[in-house]
């Protein structure tokens, strides 16, 4: 039988049913979702039976060129006039930030209208009272572009895995870190260089600090948190490190142990119940799924007690990749308001506690760089102290000693530099034994300290 092709929906006179949408900010973002939403009205009606009419966009800059059909009847300057038209049910706060932003999706949800946003920084820091404000006014509250651009990894966790329990979530989500990090690997381009010419072709901001110091990966990873995990989880929570810090001789060390270095978020339920959540350069066996996840592109992992692992993988950023999980967005709550209905659950649990382990207490594993004087028994006592603090070694390497990696920085005259691999070790024990062992006289300053997931490959 040949498959029928839906209908829009039909309201009591036998029309097509209408949704008016109006969108606050028409940068990167906002404009694509204009785009898509002009551009693919008639494949959305076919698949939703619903008509979503962007009635009205609002941004201070209008007289910008587009580079699509953007109607100019539909632009303003006035974002108010979106929040008191009558006939627009859903608003799209576009704008970013935590200013003017959370006063204009306060005013639509109390206008009684339902709202889209991607704006992770608003929804971490002030999640519950907007949540709450929705609930309260009968309205819906969606952000799947909050998270990881074009990956729909907010509809995975509430739906496709509503079964699950999560017992951990690693995450590759903020694109300009991915990208610096890639490049630095593939061409041996030092940081700032590399950093310098992504803002150049846009792939990074002005300043870079949310993006490279992890507080971009950190909003995330709570907005994350809380719907997998339940609990008012906050990005104060969080052990946040960026990757200023990651060096080109890391990353070749690394690759000598067979893992890559890439951002990741992580976050852990223990069986007491309490979260470990942390964004830091983290090594991941190269042979994994998500040590292949390169430049721009995000993944998600996540494994959960019925299905056990499951990686989302795509854009994470970009114009038109972030507009389909807003436009998502936008055809699910039109569904919604049709079917008289609005999500009563929309950031699950948020005002239960959320007992996180404080980052001392997680157990991990380390990669460790020192520079060390090129004198018997130096790694000896390395060692020793290591093994004092009940710290056990998986693997040593002596780079100096040998053939020095191409490209990699030599230390001054007499230091060698020693990589090792730890075991599974309190992050209290390492720090405690960092510290001592720079402390020796055959211990230079300079050094460095990576988290290494031991990540099995299916």
């Amino acid at each position: 039988m040949a498959a029928r092709s839906r209908s829009p929906r039909k309201n009591g006179n036998g029309a097509a049913q209408t949704i008016h949408v109006g969108v606050l900010g028409l940068g990167t973002v906002g404009a694509g979702t204009v785009q898509t939403l002009l551009e693919r009205k008639d494949l959305i009606a076919e698949r939703t039976g619903i008509n979503l009419v962007v009635k009205k966009a609002a941004d201070l800059n209008i007289d910008q060129k587009w580079n699509f059909a953007m109607p100019t009847s539909i632009l303003t300057k006035d974002a108010m006039e979106i929040i008191n038209d009558p006939e627009i049910k859903i608003v799209v706060e576009l704008i970013g930030g935590k200013g003017i932003a959370k006063k204009l999706m306060m005013a639509a949800l109390n206008a009684g209208k339902s709202v889209v946003t991607a704006n992770k920084a608003l929804l971490a820091d002030h999640g519950t009272e907007l949540f709450d404000l929705a609930a309260t006014k009968g309205v819906d509250l969606f952000y799947e572009a909050s998270v990881a651009g074009g990956i729909p990894i907010i509809k995975s966790l509430r739906e496709g895995l509503v079964a699950n329990p999560i017992t951990s979530i690693l995450g590759i989500m903020n694109g300009t870190c991915n990208y610096i990090l890639t490049r630095m690997e593939r061409e041996g381009v030092a940081f700032d260089s590399v950093l310098s010419e992504a803002q150049k072709l846009g792939y990074a901001e002005t300043p870079p600090d949310l993006d490279v110091d992890g507080w971009d990966t950190a909003h995330k990873a709570v907005i994350l948190a809380r719907l997998a995990f339940g609990g008012s989880y906050q990005v104060d929570h969080a052990k946040v490190i960026g990757i200023r810090g990651v060096a080109g001789e890391d990353i070749k060390y690394a690759s000598e142990f067979g893992y890559r270095i890439k951002l990741l978020a992580v976050l852990k339920k223990s069986p007491d119940g309490s979260a470990e959540i942390s964004v830091e350069p983290t090594l991941i066996p190269a042979a994994h799924l998500m040590a292949k996840v390169d430049m721009s592109f995000n993944a998600v992992f996540v494994s959960g007690e019925v299905v056990d692992e499951t990686m989302y993988y795509g854009k994470g950023a970009g114009s038109l990749p972030t507009a389909s999980a807003v436009v998502g967005d936008i055809a699910d709550i039109a569904r919604n308001i049709v079917a008289n209905r609005h999500d009563h659950n929309a950031l699950r649990a948020q005002t239960k506690p959320a007992p996180v382990k404080p980052h001392a207490e997680h157990v991990t594993r380390a990669y460790i760089r020192l520079n060390v004087k090129d004198v018997t028994g130096s790694l000896a006592k390395v060692i020793a102290i290591l093994a004092k603090h009940n710290i056990g070694i998986l693997a040593v390497t002596d780079f100096l000693r040998g053939q020095p990696l191409p490209g990699a920085i030599v230390p001054a005259e007499g230091l060698a530099p020693i990589v090792l691999l730890t075991g599974d070790a309190r992050v209290a024990d390492v720090d405690a034994a960092l510290a001592e062992c720079l402390k020796l006289p055959e211990v230079g300053p300079v050094h460095s300290r990576f988290r290494v997931e031991a990540l099995v490959s299916a």
